[in-house]
This record gives C-alpha cells, structure tokens and sequence, in this order.
C-alpha cells in the first residue's frame, strides 16, 4: 500500500518514532478497524528500523497491541496461535538478527493471551 511506504518514509526520516507519529500510525492501520498481513509487515519494518532508539513508550504499546490482534483476532484460530501464525512470528522476530525490547513485550504480551505460546516462541523469551 503506497499509503504505508509514504509514512514509514516520513516517520523513519529522524530515525524514531515520536508520540504523533505514533497517533498517526494507529490512525492509517486501524481506518478499516482491523489490522491485516501488509500492515503487521509494515509495523515489524518500523520496529526493526527504530531498534535502541529513543522511541515515545506508546510505540511498543501499538506494536504489542497491533501485532496481537493481527494474530490472535482472526476467524482460523482465534485466540490461539496457529501453525502459520508461528511460522510468521518467528519469521518476523527473527528477521533482523536480533530480539529488542519490543519484540519481547509482544511475546510477554501474547505469553499471558493465549493457553500456550508455542514453543519456539517461548524459547525466544529465555
């Protein structure tokens, strides 16, 4: 979606995430009141480009709370974690090399969500 490029452009242009970035993005991702596979994409390539930077603190609490949502609320497996969710996740966390602060509350966050976070995620936690 041009709409994503446009903003992870403008907002990555300093190289953090500030609180109004933060409202802009919640506002862009949630128009539909969902998010979908091209926005969870669009939040992990904010995420790994603003590692260790001095992000507003609501940044990792839209990331937790939207990437959870992507996952969790759908009508496969809701409120669980599917072989495909698992598969992206790793995928996604994985992606940059490393696992950052943010990552890892979503983890901690998905952890207390559902019966059982799967195994090769919970290893990601340790």
């Amino acid at each position: 979606m041009k709409v994503l490029e446009t903003l992870k452009k403008k907002i990555l242009a300093d190289g953090v995430i500030d609180a109004s970035e933060v409202n802009e993005i919640e506002t862009v991702l949630y128009a539909d009141g969902s998010i979908d596979k091209e926005e969870a994409d669009f939040l992990f390539e904010l995420n790994d480009a603003v590692t260790d930077k001095n992000n507003h603190a609501s940044w990792e609490a839209l990331f937790v709370k939207a990437i959870a949502g992507f996952v969790l609320d759908d009508d496969d497996s809701n409120g669980e974690i599917d072989s495909e969710e698992e598969a992206y996740l790793l995928y996604k966390l994985q992606g940059d090399g490393q696992i950052d602060k943010t990552e890892k509350a979503l983890l901690k966050y998905l952890k207390r969500e559902v019966k059982e976070l799967p195994e090769s995620l919970a290893k990601l936690l340790k």
